[in-house]
């Protein structure tokens, strides 16, 4: 064979090699880049509904405790100043909120389903403005815990309702360098307006507000009232976090 064709053979060779090594690189990139698309668009949805971008927050995790003097019904109606994302049991919309069976030790039967309950839970989106702190508390993350051990009981909850409420915040909070709290007051209740019947005698709900900051801030102190519990208590506890 002439020694040209040979090398024009050799050529053709050399060629295909180099342009199926170039095809497997570009496949490799190409599958790359998906991947990262993929990527970036999933932590961009996970992103998106932990910061709704309709200018929105997050009310977390109230719950409703129910305590009354002796087994009896309890209508409790709940109109919110915003969009309801979550209810357990569920919210029933004809009622306006839930038909229980309430006994002294705060264990529920609802009505809806028949099944047993410790308490009410909701949870949904809300347009009020809780970013301006005029009274709160500075506390380190490594102290937050001791700080709502002791805060929440001064507020009035008990040792059971104070570390449902720790063991749901903590782990948003202890690892911060600082958390911001303040204690929402007429701000939060005139957006989420409770009706009970019967009217119980007393009634306490604890709402935190707390905001995640890298440097001390001077604050004034926020007063903590104490809460009396007397007759028929109804107690609630639940937060949110401000960006």
């Amino acid at each position: 064979m002439p020694k040209s064709n040979k090398k024009t053979k050799k050529n053709i060779k050399r060629t295909a090699l180099i342009f199926t090594f170039i095809l497997a690189i570009l496949f490799l990139v190409s599958g790359s880049v998906f991947a990262y698309q993929v990527y970036i668009e999933n932590t961009s949805e996970e992103y998106t509904e932990s910061r709704p971008d309709d200018g929105s927050i997050t009310i977390m995790k109230p719950v409703i405790y129910l305590y009354p003097t002796k087994t009896e019904d309890v209508s409790v109606k709940l109109f919110y100043d915003g969009k309801l994302t979550s209810t357990y049991p569920d919210y029933n919309k004809t009622l306006n909120g839930w038909d229980v069976t309430a006994k002294t030790d705060g264990s529920l039967i609802n009505h809806a389903d028949g099944l047993a309950y410790s308490y009410l839970f909701w949870e949904g989106k809300s347009k009020t403005d809780y970013s301006k702190f005029d009274t709160g508390f500075v506390v380190t993350g490594y102290d937050t815990k001791s700080f709502l051990q002791k805060t929440l009981k001064d507020l009035g909850l008990t040792a059971k309702e104070y570390n449902e409420m720790i063991v749901f915040w903590l782990p948003k909070m202890e690892n911060n360098k600082y958390n911001l709290i303040h204690f929402a007051g007429k701000d939060y209740t005139d957006g989420a307006k409770l009706s009970i019947s019967p009217a119980p005698d007393s009634i306490l709900r604890v709402f935190m507000v707390y905001k995640a900051v890298d440097k001390y801030q001077q604050i004034k102190p926020q007063t903590i009232s104490s809460f009396e519990r007397k007759g028929f208590t109804v107690v609630e506890w639940g937060g949110t976090e401000v960006k």
